[in-house]
């Protein structure tokens, strides 16, 4: 192969560069491959100038005696030990600027207040409202004035004040009277039930005792007989008359009834006395201590009617019976029960006995003490019915 024929893989790079020292001279006919490369430059950076900074010290300061013409010139301190603690030294004496000390700044008075700020200010419109109409004249009122002012309304409220406590008095006194004069009117009104209120409102047809029986069975009076209204006579044992006869006898009503069975019978009956509150609370309170109440020989007498199933009842039936004294109306309330087949009793028992649990009497196993005290009860809560609307004021 020849020479050009090598040569063609390679192209012909042109330089103008000299051949270095040393080496052969190539020719344009035979340019040489392997001709060193020039280096690659780079750019230079171009960078803005950097300002020049110049440093100016500042002038020094005047000498005192430039700035304070009457200040003493500096004094040049003496080699003497530093002291640590400050002393006040005497100033030169002698004639001269340098001993003269600068007169004090002229007294000035402080500024007077704003009278804007100050408590007797009138109110800014606007800030809060408009001031109180009252707040105007009393602050144009002189001393005299508003002294009036003051005591009249002192005056008021002592006025206002013993109305109010005269008020309290005579109302609760009021309330008082009202209150006794109310219990007067009811008891008096109870003591005159016996001929103005009707025999079946005192003394109902039919009584019915919801738990007035033994074990608190339910019992059920009817009336069987009314005796006419009379005197005390008759219708007490002697000794129960004599009890009773401090206190009076206007008037004796008395009712029998039986049971729904017709195997006991009852007589109950009110006595109108004419005594007042205090003689009823004495008699209440001895049968209370002496147990008057207890006493076999004093017992009331029942009202045996012929044609009815109490035709046989008399003093020797009586089985158990009950006596209450009342306070608040001048009436003594009984009941008497016993057997209606006549038989007799020889020891009777009073109610309260007779109902306690556990009673072996004969009088208690058959519910003749229940028939009593149930029959009495009944009939004393429907006098007091009848007596309350009687006292009841109108609204």
């Amino acid at each position: 192969m020849s020479t050009e024929a090598r040569r063609a893989p390679f192209p012909q790079r042109p330089t103008d560069d000299p051949a270095p020292a040393g080496t052969e001279a190539q020719t344009e006919d035979e340019p040489s491959v392997f001709a060193p490369r020039r280096p690659l430059e780079r750019p230079r950076e171009t960078r803005p100038p950097v300002p020049e900074v110049r440093i100016t010290t500042p002038p020094p300061p005047p000498p005192a005696s430039a700035r304070f013409p009457d200040a003493p010139p500096p004094r040049t301190p003496a080699a003497t030990p530093t002291e640590t603690t400050a002393r006040l030294r005497p100033l030169p004496a002698g004639p001269g600027p340098a001993a003269q000390v600068p007169p004090p700044p002229a007294w000035s008075p402080a500024p007077a207040p704003d009278p804007a700020l100050s408590w007797n200010a009138p109110w800014p419109v606007g800030a809060f409202g408009q001031p109180e109409p009252c707040e105007e004249p009393v602050r144009g009122l002189g001393p005299l004035a508003r002294l009036r002012s003051r005591t009249g309304v002192a005056a008021v409220c002592v006025v206002l004040g013993l109305g109010l406590i005269g008020g309290a008095l005579a109302g609760s006194w009021l309330t008082g009277e009202d209150g006794d004069r109310t219990a007067d009117s009811g008891f008096a009104a109870a003591g005159s039930l016996w001929h103005n209120v009707p025999v079946d409102q005192l003394f109902p047809p039919t009584v019915q005792g919801t738990g007035a029986g033994p074990g608190g069975a339910d019992r059920s009076w009817t009336r069987i007989a009314v005796a006419p209204d009379t005197g005390c006579a008759g219708a007490f044992d002697p000794l129960l008359a004599r009890a009773l006869a401090p206190v009076g006898c206007g008037r004796l009503l008395r009712a029998t009834y039986t049971d729904a069975t017709q195997t006991h019978v009852t007589t109950v009956g009110l006595l109108f006395t004419k005594a007042d509150p205090a003689a009823m609370a004495g008699l209440a309170a001895r049968f209370r201590n002496e147990r008057l109440d207890r006493r076999t020989d004093l017992l009331p007498l029942p009202y045996a009617a012929k044609g009815t199933p109490a035709a046989g009842f008399g003093a020797k039936q009586r089985a158990s019976w009950t006596v209450s004294v009342l306070t608040d109306a001048p009436i003594v309330a009984f009941a008497v029960s016993g057997w209606a087949d006549g038989r007799s009793v020889d020891t009777p028992e009073p109610a309260q006995d007779a109902v306690r649990s556990g009673a072996t009497s004969a009088p208690a196993q058959a519910g003749l003490g229940n028939e009593a005290q149930g029959l009495a009860d009944r009939i004393q809560r429907k006098l007091r019915q009848t007596v309350s609307p009687a006292t009841e004021k109108p609204s």
